[in-house]
């Protein structure tokens, strides 16, 4: 079984360590089984590729490369800074994410 993880794609996170400390931007993709997700211009690695049929010319291209997830925090939609994450039942009964710094519900 998988564990659960604070993150989903298309949330906006922030880097907390690491050379790209500071930094935001938003997930594209998160790989449970590996606990990495991938963030929009975080983590940037420069790809040699050879001439194929996608890019003729070849070269070296720059691409996202996976963070650990432990390295990410969610940003709290209200105040624009990190926030830690709980889950919660709603109004509806459906389990929730919330924002524990300001305890609104993340969408």
């Amino acid at each position: 079984m998988q564990k659960k993880i604070h993150i989903k794609k298309g949330d906006t996170v922030m880097v907390i360590t690491g050379e790209s400390k500071g930094q935001k931007g938003r997930v594209l993709e998160v790989d449970r089984r590996k606990n990495r997700a991938i963030v929009e211009g975080i983590n940037m690695v420069s790809k040699h590729t050879k001439p194929n049929a996608k890019s003729p010319q070849g070269g070296i291209l720059k691409k996202e490369a996976p963070v650990h997830i432990s390295n990410l925090m969610l940003i709290d939609p209200a105040s624009g800074k990190p926030t830690r994450i709980g889950r919660r039942l709603n109004d509806k009964n459906r389990l929730v994410r919330y924002s524990k710094k300001s305890g609104e519900e993340m969408k």
